[in-house]
Formats: structure tokens, sequence, C-alpha cells
């Protein structure tokens, strides 16, 4: 059997490989982790997509600290966080020595430029996951629709919203200490 935190520097290492696009771009990989190693539930995936947006610090590398934490404690967490980063340190410290080479190649702008979408599609593909998966409360839904159409309308910061929604969820959520 394989030690819980190598599985979990191995799983959140491929994240940090494959994930291209930025932190949001793991929430394909962390649905399927979900869903194969039951680390987690996506009901947990939704809580951990909402305190990761609001946490400071980068979404991806958040997740994978709650991931972490939240299969293992303190020490899945260091081993998912750093699983997660390692592949960009690597990638990055490479890219860095040639990239005076490539920076006005033609086809490496090409591909860079293709997979932007497709780094959007994975995203939107988890979020319709979710949105059918997830146990729905009604008003939250109704708070989700109005979001975004205000967003549409209106063109706040992202974080304006994630906020609000925090309070209200926080309120609502807290209602029956109250007796209402």
């Amino acid at each position: 059997m394989i030690n819980i935190y190598l599985l979990l520097f191995i799983q959140f290492f491929k994240i940090g490989v494959f994930s291209f696009g930025g932190g949001y771009a793991t929430l394909p990989f962390l649905y399927e982790i979900a869903e194969k190693f039951h680390w987690y539930s996506i009901s947990q995936l939704t809580d951990m997509l909402a305190v990761a947006s609001l946490t400071p610090g980068p979404v991806g590398v958040n997740m994978a600290t709650y991931a972490g934490f939240t299969t293992s404690g303190i020490v899945g967490a260091l081993s998912a966080t750093f699983a997660v980063m390692l592949p960009s340190f690597i990638i990055v410290s490479i890219v860095f020595k040639i990239l005076h080479r490539f920076k006005s190649n033609l086809y490496i702008q090409r591909v860079v430029k293709a997979l932007k979408p497709a780094g959007c599609a994975l995203l939107s593909a988890v979020g319709i996951k979710l949105v059918f998966t997830a146990n729905l409360h009604l008003i939250g839904t109704l708070i989700l629709i109005v979001f975004l159409i205000s967003g549409f309308i209106k063109k706040r910061d992202p974080i304006f919203y994630l906020g609000v929604s925090a309070i209200i969820g926080l309120i609502i959520g807290n209602l029956h200490w109250i007796g209402v």
C-alpha cells in the first residue's frame, strides 16, 4: 500500500504539471480526485473553492493546501502544497534559461493562444458538473443567478461577489442559531 503522503504528492504534482492557465484550471483534476479517491466530497470541493478564492494567495495552491489538509492534516497540506508548486518552479526555471530563443517564435505564440480556450472549456465543464452534482440550496442558487447577471451588467471585481456571497452564506447558515 502506497503511503498517503506520497499518493497526495503524486496526485498534486500531476495537477501542477497539467493544470495550465491558473488556479481554477486545477478544478477538473480536483473533481477527478474526489471521484477516484474519495478524500473529500463534491460538496467539500465547492467549499474548498470558496475558501481558496477568498484566501490570499494563488487559488490552485490554496485548493491543494485545503485538499491536503482535509485528506491528511498538516502533513497532507504540506505535501499537496509543495507538490502542486514544484512543477511550476521546475518549468519556470527551465523556460527562463531558454526564453530568449522562443519569445518571438510564432508557433509558440499560437500554442499558448490555443491553450487559453481549452482551459476555459475544462473549467466550464467542471463548473457545470458541480452545479448538477452539488446539493444546491435555493437561496444560494438565486444569489448565484443574481450575481451572474449583475456581473455582466456592473462589471465589478469577482472578489466583491465572493465577499458578499460569503457574508450572505454566513448569515443564512447561522439563522438557526437565533431561532429563525
